[in-house]
């Protein structure tokens, strides 16, 4: 999602891991007055908002869009634009700022600061963002143009209807000119902009410049980031009392689920996302523990065993994918055939204790454009014998020991990727390796630390499979650079980013062209109904093709100490969207 006010998937902090006992159940440590401490599985990547790919950032905190989306209702909000004014022909949006509006560091912001932001960064070919993808129209591909009316005001523009236009221009983080200008025009010694070197984790915390909540403080590397309220923030309550009320963030960096468990009953945590295996135990300590767990319904996310479908080579001609493998990889009866194969009935009885269903679908249920298997969207129900009859007739057999080979007699093993710390995930991936083993497949699971996970992912696109997820949301276009052929998140075959070179070989399918052409179809479909059918189009070739097996749609819940008031959870926005209503009271 583009709206920073979902602050869900951002606000997840770490913890320094300290001696606790398991039976402790009391608020202790979280105490502190008018702080607030969440736990993150990962620590920041980069402190440089368009070059993030992680979805455990501080981003949320540090910066703030024209417009906010309403985390219960999904409806957009001023944010640093008090209105906005929309042409009757839907082409044309001028904002208008809030009076007075100051960075973090106190300097004005002004529209100079919006037109920099998109022309100057959001729209730059040499700076890699997944942001391009959702802001080109139509089939042309062209941004938006930009246009200063004076210093509060300023006008986008399409040539070509652009249904979500509204949230793709005023969602995204405003930078500031004064402080990234200079970074952007220069460039190194092999010609890049200095902005891509800018703004690391290695970054003095302070001199970090933001419009949002919050401003940062201190960073420990693998232990904390500590944010202060940012003085200078626009917003304040009817009373004419600063928000936010909480002074104070720390994210506590802890790797593991298990961990983040014990610092949250010991008291060292306000806030937790429960896992199914430990839901039963939190909600019965609820009271004792004086903490309150929610329950926001399914979650907008995906969960997904993926396949690296990419043909293309490295800089010293290697295959990123052995040869052998890509071949099965590239064999859609081998891919349909796994996600029979899968017990996804099993994984959410015994997984996630029956709390959540099946996941067929890259929408979520809640979006009016969700197709559901009711409706014909092609499901994949645990089925071995409808699996092994695909590998048979795509020219798999098996050996005297039940071992499936290819044609030329190769046995077929693979890699599953998955991110370490997360106990449900290794325990899908035990499932997965289980469950395709009765196919007579074998399957090596490797666990990688998050940041590290992404960067191979990304960087060196030597994978064979993977286990992972996407946050989401009700408008499928935010989910564009997923299925763009040229797509930050286009994970199961990653073409060229802004500033690579071309990759040898690099193949996109038929069936992926067409799912990025309807896509943008749908995107410049202003009748709700025919852009309703243009996803529904989008998500049965996804399901005949299956370049990701959809795992489990979970229940979303989060525990949080009751110390914090005004708490508003949902699937869609977590505990925090609201954060600058907040208040701690002992």
């Amino acid at each position: 999602m583009m709206l920073h006010s979902k602050l869900r998937s951002l606000v997840i902090v770490l913890a320094a891991i300290l001696t606790i006992t398991l039976s402790a159940c009391t608020p202790a440590r979280s105490q502190l007055a008018n702080r607030l401490i969440v736990p993150t599985p990962s620590g920041p990547a980069t402190f440089n908002y368009p070059l993030n790919q992680s979805a455990y950032s501080v981003f949320g905190y540090l910066n703030e869009g024209l417009i906010n989306e309403n985390g219960l209702t999904s409806e957009l909000e001023p944010g640093l634009a008090e209105s906005w004014k929309v042409s009757k022909d839907g082409k044309k949006i001028v904002f208008t700022l809030r009076e007075g509006l100051k960075w973090s560091d106190g300097e004005p912001m002004t529209t100079d600061d919006i037109i920099f932001s998109y022309e100057k960064i959001y729209f730059n070919d040499k700076i890699p963002s997944g942001l391009k993808d959702t802001l080109r129209v139509g089939m042309s591909r062209q941004f938006p143009k930009l246009k200063k009316i004076d210093s509060r005001r300023v006008e986008f523009s399409v040539a070509e209807p652009f249904a979500p236009f509204i949230r793709y221009a005023g969602g995204i983080p405003i930078l500031p000119a004064h402080i990234l200008q200079e970074s952007v025009d220069n460039t190194d010694s092999e010609g890049k902009p200095k902005f891509l070197t800018t703004w690391g984790t290695d970054t003095d915390p302070q001199k970090i410049v933001g419009n949002g909540q919050y401003r940062m403080l201190s960073y420990t590397p693998n232990q904390r980031v500590v944010l202060e309220r940012n003085p200078y923030f626009w917003r304040k309550d009817t009373q004419g009392n600063v928000q936010p009320y909480i002074q104070q963030i720390v994210w506590q960096i802890i790797e593991n689920s298990d961990t983040q468990l014990l610092n949250f009953r010991s008291g060292d945590l306000d806030s937790l996302d429960v896992q199914p295996e430990v839901f039963p135990l939190l909600k019965r300590e609820e009271k004792r523990g004086k903490y309150t767990v929610f329950n926001g319904g399914p979650d907008t996310g995906s969960i997904f065993m993926c396949f690296n479908l990419n043909q293309g080579r490295n800089a010293q001609n290697q295959p990123f994918v052995d040869p052998i493998k890509s071949r099965w990889f590239a064999t859609k009866e081998f891919r349909q055939a796994i996600a029979y194969g899968i017990n996804r009935d099993a994984m959410t009885n015994n997984i996630y204790r029956g709390l959540g269903a099946p996941l067929h679908s890259p929408i979520p249920a809640q979006s009016p454009f969700y197709l559901s298997p009711k409706a014909g969207l092609k499901t994949y129900n645990y089925d071995q014998q409808k699996a092994k009859h695909l590998l048979l007739s795509a020219g798999f057999k098996y050996n005297a020991e039940g071992e499936l080979l290819d044609k030329d007699g190769n046995k077929v093993r693979f890699t599953l990727l998955m991110a370490a710390g997360k106990k449900v995930r290794e325990q899908m991936g035990t499932q997965i390796k289980q469950d395709l083993g009765k196919l007579g497949m074998q399957i090596d699971t490797q666990f990688l630390s998050f940041n590290t996970y992404v960067e191979k992912l990304r960087l060196t696109k030597n994978w064979d499979t993977y286990l992972g997820g996407f946050t989401g949301g009700l408008e499928p276009h935010s989910g564009y650079n997923i299925w763009s052929v040229n797509g930050t998140l286009h994970s199961f075959n990653q073409g060229p980013q802004a500033g690579e070179p071309p990759i040898k070989g690099w193949k996109v399918a038929d069936w992926e062209q067409k799912i990025d052409d309807l896509y943008v179809k749908a995107s410049q479909e202003l009748n709700e109904a025919k852009r309703k059918e243009l996803y529904a189009e989008t998500q049965r070739i996804i399901a005949e093709q299956v370049p990701f097996i959809y795992m489990v749609n979970p229940l979303t819940f989060e525990a949080v100490r009751d110390r914090i008031s005004g708490i508003k959870f949902s699937a869609l926005g977590g505990a925090f969207w609201n954060l600058y209503e907040l208040k701690i009271t002992e």
